[in-house]
């Protein structure tokens, strides 16, 4: 299916031809009618400066599905002057890819090869493309979903410039079904609300809503539609999610800083996108209790029972059931005093025990079982800490020669006020005696 985000004044169709679709008769002419992607297209973006310098250099082009991928680069090789050359590495092998890099090479005025779906392609399939981009042979503009940081070779990416596009706008959309109507000769029969909710849809894809609003026109209505009698007729354009792809990551990220940054409204907002996406809920129940030991640790330990209460009750009462005590935990710790101040520690005492490596404990700490270890000094003069004054002896417990760090520092927030309070009191007390010791 040609790719059709972008759309421009309709063209006249021929007296002879059948009925065309309606994204094929959108289907822009140049740059300049391309509706959205004005970062890269404009004078000052990326593409815009390359093609006012009359060089076009080899492209990815990663973006979400219906953004213009296709016709971004079919534009390109029209405006550089180039042979536009198609191939989707999900139908294509090594074999085919021979066959175009020797028409490319015999061909005169240069080729730009457009390849769909290039993250699809493995490591040697890619490596294949880079003495043709070096010599020349190919221009190549490849058009990926996925992150290219994870998905392509960095050898591949150092001779291609990465172009990001981003989801079309309601208002871009807008434009769209405006165009749309422009071609059909007639307007959407529906009112606001419901054109709104028919762009919403859509979800950012302009193919998508070229498809939804084809249909919309295609009906026989009286009056215009409301959003009721939309939905109605109309299912809802299932959300863009990959449960192991780029959204994945990205939307448990936003959940996560959302959570650390106290904001209960946002962490059930990114919450719910991915359940409604088909993510897994014991996934976000075991992300969930990791927030709690990281983002709020013994400031509230409580959070972190609350996280596998919820857990809990959700492997028992399963879904939808049990997605309403994730969502009251992911509630909790959003509201929860925040501290780091263990998770901080927690990795400087390991950087710190790889860095001393294998250094023994003062032996005043050492057990002595056996008269042996007794006269190699295990254990003399160890200080039983309940039979000291204030049940402190205040003795120093790290490796000999190793100055004392201070890992663990608690904030002034949460449970963590009196554990920083008892911190500086036993600071203050270890420093009296050891002042004792060495006045003795």
């Amino acid at each position: 299916m040609p790719d059709l985000f972008d759309l421009s004044p309709p063209e006249k169709p021929e007296p002879d031809a059948g009925p065309r679709p309606l994204a094929d008769r959108l289907r822009p002419r140049s740059l300049e009618e391309v509706i959205g992607q004005t970062q890269v297209l404009a004078a000052d973006g990326p593409l815009g400066a390359m093609l006012a310098a009359g060089s076009l250099s080899s492209l990815v082009l990663w973006g979400p599905p219906g953004v213009g991928k296709t016709t971004i680069a079919r534009l390109l090789a029209g405006q550089a002057g180039l042979h536009f050359e198609q191939i989707s590495a999900i139908f294509s092998g090594v074999a085919e890819l021979r066959k175009v890099f020797e028409a490319a090479r015999l061909r005169r005025g240069g080729t730009l090869l457009f390849v769909d779906e290039i993250h699809r392609f493995n490591k040697a399939q890619q490596d294949s493309f880079l003495p043709h981009m070096e010599d020349g042979t190919i221009v190549l503009v490849g058009a990926t979903t996925e992150n290219p940081s994870f998905e392509l070779n960095a050898a591949l990416l150092s001779r291609a410039q990465v172009i990001v596009l981003e989801r079309l706008s309601l208002a871009e959309l807008e434009l769209l079904a405006q165009r749309a109507e422009q071609a059909l000769g007639r307007a959407l029969p529906l009112d606001g609300p419901a054109r709104e909710a028919l762009l919403e849809m859509a979800d950012g894809d302009g193919r998508a809503a070229l498809n939804l609003i084809e249909q919309v026109a295609a009906w026989k209505t009286d009056s215009p539609l409301d959003p009721q009698a939309l939905s109605t007729r109309l299912m809802r354009r299932a959300a863009q999610y990959d449960k192991s792809g780029d959204a994945h990551y990205n939307l448990i990220s936003a959940l996560h800083k959302s959570v650390r940054g106290s904001d209960p409204d946002a962490a059930l907002y990114w919450f719910a996108r991915m359940l409604e996406g088909g993510e897994d809920p014991r996934f976000l129940a075991r992300r969930l209790t990791r927030m709690a030991v990281e983002d709020i640790g013994l400031a509230d330990p409580q959070a972190q029972a609350v996280c596998l209460q919820s857990w809990e009750s959700y492997e028992r009462l399963g879904s939808p059931e049990g997605e309403l005590a994730l969502a009251q935990a992911v509630i909790y710790l959003a509201l929860a005093p925040k501290s780091n101040a263990a998770y901080v520690a927690y990795k400087g005492a390991r950087a710190l025990a790889t860095k001393t490596g294998s250094k023994p404990p003062p032996k005043h700490i050492l057990n002595a079982p056996t008269k042996l270890m007794k006269e190699q000094g295990h254990g003399a003069g160890y200080a039983y800490d309940h039979d000291a004054e204030d049940g402190f002896s205040g003795q120093d417990y790290f490796p000999e020669g190793l100055k004392r760090p201070v890992l663990y520092a608690p904030p002034e927030r949460g449970l963590e006020r009196e554990f920083r309070k008892r911190v500086e009191y036993f600071a203050k007390l270890r420093a009296r005696r050891q002042a004792e010791r060495e006045g003795g």
